[in-house]
């Protein structure tokens, strides 16, 4: 569909792609039923700018990006720009992509596996899954505490559960880049098994976490719902994410600095 092309370094050569390849929510899910009962895995991300802002300083979620099989647009000013540019793209976040993935797999007796958040807030979000989506098989979950390092013996006793589990889908709710970083080390051990990152959305289903109320959400004003709640935490990345909008809506500017900018791929 498109890509989003990046410098990851001054004086970069060539620039690697970052590729937003499912364009709506009706894409994204056929996508997944479609996979997963093929057994076939796959990683999908959902890109906005806080996670641009990572890939420019994070090498290895860089190439975690680089050697994700989907991606679609999470945040407003990532749709923005590349509705501007001409794209037909809606916003899929991950915080939407929960429920209606459940109501899918239980619909088609997919086992769903969850890893992440804390172990209250997974537990309580799994309880209101499966009453709203019954039928919902939940072949395993885990609240599992990661250094912020993974570390090779953690991920594989994570891949050896998931795959003992009979999982054809794992939810992974650990925030970024962790839950990406974790998706892409699990994609080469369980290869008949898709990974979505869906960040805080098991939080928000369980109540332990307030989403912005539906009246900003629409006014695309989420992200200040959040920041004056967690000030102290997201003020400075706001900040960056500011100034990365701020490069990828005038790339021109900054053809010398590490920034993104949207491009056609051929």
């Amino acid at each position: 569909m498109s890509s989003i092309e990046f410098d990851p370094a001054l004086g970069a050569t060539t620039a690697p792609e970052l590729r937003v390849n499912l364009a709506n929510m009706r894409q994204t899910l056929d996508m997944i039923v479609a996979r997963a009962r093929r057994r076939e895995g796959f990683t999908l991300f959902t890109v906005n700018l806080d996670h641009i802002v990572k890939i420019g300083s994070n090498r290895l979620f860089r190439e975690a990006y680089e050697r994700a099989d989907f991606v679609t647009a999470d945040g407003w000013p990532i749709v923005w720009i590349m509705q501007r540019d001409g794209y037909a793209l809606e916003r899929t976040a991950g915080a939407d992509l929960l429920e209606p993935v459940c109501a899918r797999a239980a619909e088609h007796a997919m086992p769903v596996y969850f890893v992440g958040p804390g172990a209250a807030s997974q537990a309580a979000g799994i309880d209101v899954l499966r009453q709203r989506y019954p039928g919902l098989i939940v072949a395993g979950a885990e609240a599992p505490q990661l250094p912020a390092a993974l570390d090779a013996a953690s991920v594989e006793a994570i891949a050896q559960r998931l795959g003992a589990s009979g999982a054809r889908v794992c939810v992974l709710s650990l925030g970024a880049p962790k839950q990406e970083l974790l998706a892409d080390a699990l994609r080469a051990r369980c290869p008949d098994v898709g990974f979505l990152c869906v960040g805080a959305a098991l939080d928000f289903i369980s109540g332990h976490a307030a989403r912005a109320p539906m009246l900003l959400r629409r006014a695309r004003l989420e992200w200040f719902w959040r920041m004056i709640n967690d000030p102290r935490r997201l003020t400075l990345r706001y900040a960056a994410c500011a100034l990365a909008l701020f490069k990828l809506a005038l790339p021109g500017l900054f053809r010398n600095n590490p920034h993104l900018r949207l491009a056609e791929r051929n």
